[in-house]
């Protein structure tokens, strides 16, 4: 099953020539969760030749525009190409309403169903569920209500060993035996331990978005080991005062959220246009963390099982 994280913009408050807007496209078994939307977002879906469409899931942090600014016309383009299936959006309080005076005016009578889901952005709250992930909010502390996205696959079925399984197992007791089960008689016997018939199940996969933001290390117990974090990096760190003044983090600060935090992999971005070379944010993030990657605009990140 993919588990896939696509940067489609990686720059904070301003474009540049060669950065854009937040957005990230992560796949996970063939659904596409879109996460933020800043401007430019559908060019850059052409541009990687991602069908939009096949978008189920849309997820704003933040109304800054640098997150949402390319939302109303990303929505527009998916009721001129005839969408159908339902949009399920999830966003901070105030973004329906910019919507729906965005869609008045301009005359749009959407042809698909926009369903949207207002958030809590100051609390951990599950806010989608489905059979195989779930998504919790992460609350951020910025300038306007912010929240960050936790995705984690559900635990997975243990594969069964074929030649070991006697042959009057009912299908529902290969179920039970797929989800930890032994298989008992009426009076409480083992009938077929789970342990001889089974193998351990694939890894449960995760990653963590956390949007604009100070350090917040109250965060910890929720990042816990995850296996890919991207954590917004728009300033190196002697610049600390100056990201803690606008309510951002600094490239160490990052580091030290993914070392404390002890992910598998982290991912920098959100990165300030005074940086032409962004060499320097990602040497100072090794030095506190070694598996240190920059989120720059068509890197693909890859969690495998």
């Amino acid at each position: 099953m993919d588990f896939e994280l696509r940067i489609l913009g990686s720059s904070s408050a301003t474009p540049s020539a060669n950065r854009h807007h937040t957005a990230q496209l992560l796949t996970i078994d063939n659904q596409f969760h879109l996460i933020d939307c800043g401007e430019g977002t559908q060019m850059q879906l052409m541009l990687y030749k991602i069908k939009h469409q096949r978008i189920s899931n849309i997820y704003i942090s933040h109304l800054h525009g640098d997150h949402y600014f390319g939302l109303a016309g990303l929505l527009s383009t998916m009721h001129l190409q005839g969408r159908q299936q339902p949009l399920h959006l999830f966003g901070p309080p105030g973004l329906s309403e910019i919507l729906s005076l965005q869609l008045k005016y301009s005359g749009t009578n959407l042809t698909f169903k926009l369903i949207f889901h207002e958030l809590d952005t100051t609390i951990y709250r599950k806010i989608y569920e489905d059979k195989k992930i779930t998504v919790h909010t992460l609350p951020m502390e910025h300038r306007v209500p912010c929240c960050g996205f936790l995705f984690r696959e559900k635990p997975k079925p243990r594969p069964l060993i074929k030649e070991n399984l006697p042959g009057f197992l009912t299908p529902p007791q290969l179920v039970r035996l797929k989800w930890g089960e032994d298989i008992r008689d009426e009076h409480g016997n083992v009938l077929v331990r789970n342990s001889v018939v089974t193998l351990e199940p694939k890894r449960s996969r995760s990653y963590a978005y956390c949007a604009d933001s100070r350090y917040k290390p109250d965060l910890l117990p929720y990042l816990k080991g995850v296996d890919l974090l991207y954590h917004e990096a728009t300033f190196l760190d002697d610049m600390r005062e100056r990201a803690h003044y606008t309510f951002h983090s600094t490239a160490r600060q990052a580091a030290e959220m993914a070392a404390a935090a002890q992910v598998r992999h982290l991912l920098l971005g959100h990165f300030s246009v005074r940086y032409k070379d962004l060499t320097p944010l990602l040497e100072e993030a090794k030095e506190v963390f070694a598996k240190s990657d920059l989120a720059t605009e068509g890197s693909i990140f890859c969690v495998q099982e």
